[in-house]
């Protein structure tokens, strides 16, 4: 009988990214992680690693014996910033915030490192984009002084880790991951080796510490976070800052939160001396004037779970050139293109050789499709050089076929606007509850909408008490060809005025001098 070889498979060999680092057990041209072209080249055999079972650090114990209050949330001291965590930072947890450069990641958090710091939590503020002098300078302005924040100008992770243990701190901010290497890694500051490195090190330093962490991440010219995608599944919240560098709003939006909900926003102002948090932003998106103008109009948008009056403003001009200029500013270029197509198509509004300009107040980018109504109102109210009322706003998804869709929230819209004194209000059909002394006019499709709206009249407006006074009223009450039977409800239940039991549309104070406009005006 022959005798058995036993024959050992030669060991493959291993490929690696010169780039990034990422190992490849065969050649490719392109790295899938830094997406490097001509950087992988082979450096040996793959290990054959095993891993045998080894001690634990604390046994298991059934869920219900585990001690919760340790993960209780502690106040940063900043209410706005709380919210969008979930009432707090979590002690351990490890928080990601990242924004485009000059929005004001590194004057919001080292305002919260002041507030932060007491004698029982020490806060240490690491900085590795600023000497420590600049950031004292910038503490000085924001008034962000305390006895218990500590202060680091450091790029290596050694280091950092050192700052740690001399100071034991109850909260740590970096600033930024991309700044901070390790000496034991190749690569500059910022390469994705090196970022998942320092992460990794500073997170096992905050799980084992109980420390909380808020960690600065840059961002790419198209918005995203900076280095690799595993940045953001390591950590426990991920914070995206937002705002334009020319208006003084600026908000936080969760994209992850394990410790709370990811529909949350916070707002801010910015200002000389620092960042102030706003409990009620409302005010920065409105417009003061003393009476209504053409081609503007309210709306109520829902930042997550709060809800915001924002102003959408329109201006049209004839145009000089062939191809009309289409302008928009805070509003998305292609929702305003079907927008004007449904205006011009079922509401009658000729667009076809007019500059039309959109844009919002204050800063603020307005996404959700329940500003689709406000903007077609808007349209019509500045081709009609026609001003809708100050106490109006509209809510609603306009479609293709010229339908008002139902939005969500529509009561907490609704609410918000009652609280800041709007009275009347163009809604989609089937609101629900309407708050009490608020006027809510239902509508169907965009034409029935341009009809409910008031038009001022062409010539001047007849004194009340003359004889043709009861058909103005009548038409003042909604009575008139344009405004649909049934549509328009108050306070639901109460008395309708007239025999077709339509509720006013608008105070007779504010309808002087106006009248329901047709469509027919508007061409």
């Amino acid at each position: 009988m022959a005798a058995r070889t036993k024959t050992t498979a030669k060991p493959r060999p291993a490929y690696r990214c010169t780039e990034c680092g990422n190992q490849l057990p065969k050649w490719v041209g392109r790295c899938p992680e830094c997406n490097a072209w001509g950087t992988v080249e082979e450096y040996g055999a793959v290990p054959i690693r095993t891993t045998a079972a080894g001690p634990v650090s604390s046994p298991a114990k059934p869920i219900g014996q585990v001690d919760g209050q340790v993960a209780t949330a502690r106040t940063t001291g900043v209410p706005e910033l709380d919210r969008v965590l979930g009432g707090g930072i979590v002690p351990g947890a490890v928080v990601l915030l990242a924004g485009e450069p000059g929005v004001g990641k590194s004057t919001l958090l080292l305002d919260v490192a002041a507030k932060a710091a007491s004698a029982q939590h020490r806060t240490l503020y690491v900085t590795g984009e600023e000497s420590a002098g600049q950031v004292r300078l910038r503490a000085d302005r924001i008034n962000a002084l305390s006895d218990h924040l500590y202060l680091a100008a450091e790029s290596d992770l050694g280091a950092v880790l050192g700052h740690i243990d001399a100071v034991n701190p109850g909260l740590l901010i970096l600033d930024s991951v991309q700044t901070i290497a390790s000496a034991e890694l190749d690569g500059a500051p910022g390469g994705p080796a090196q970022v998942r490195e320092v992460a990794g090190a500073l997170i096992r330093a905050s799980k084992e510490r109980g420390m909380a962490t808020l960690l600065v991440g840059h961002v790419t010219k198209d918005g995203q976070i900076a280095g690799p995608r595993l940045l953001e599944h390591l950590v426990d919240v991920v914070l995206s800052f937002e705002g334009d560098r020319h208006a003084r709003l600026r908000i936080i939006r969760g994209v992850k939160n394990r410790y709370g909900a990811t529909d949350e926003v916070g707002c801010f102002e910015l200002h000389d001396e620092g960042i102030a948090g706003l409990a009620d932003p409302s005010g920065l998106f409105l417009t003061r004037r003393d009476k209504p103008v053409p081609g503007t109009c309210l709306t109520v948008t829902l930042e997550g779970r709060r809800p915001l009056v924002a102003e959408v403003q329109a201006l049209m001009v004839d145009s000089q050139i062939p191809s009309p200029r289409r302008t928009t500013s805070g509003l998305e270029s292609p929702r305003i293109a079907m927008i004007l197509a449904v205006v011009e198509r079922h509401g009658g509004v000729k667009l076809g050789k007019q500059d039309i300009y959109t844009a919002t107040v204050g800063g603020v980018k307005l996404t959700e499709p329940s500003a689709d109504l406000a903007i077609a109102l808007a349209v019509a109210s500045s081709s009609s050089d026609t001003p809708l009322p100050s106490n109006l706003v509209a809510i609603g998804e306009v479609g293709l076929a010229g339908e008002v869709r139902r939005v969500t929230g529509v009561q907490r819209r609704l609410a918000e606007a009652h609280r800041l004194g709007f009275t009347h209000a163009l809604v989609p059909p089937d609101p629900g509850k309407v708050p009490a002394g608020m006027t809510v006019v239902e509508v169907a499709d965009i034409g029935e909408a341009l009809r409910s709206i008031p038009g001022r009249r062409r010539g001047p407006a007849k004194p009340r008490g003359e004889a043709d006074g009861g058909a103005a009223a009548g038409a003042r009450a909604g009575r008139s060809e344009g405004v649909p039977a049934g549509r328009s409800t108050g306070a639901r239940g109460g008395s309708a005025a007239g025999t077709a039991g339509v509720v006013p549309a608008y105070p007779e104070e504010l309808m002087e001098g106006w009248e329901p406009v047709d469509s027919d005006e508007l061409r």
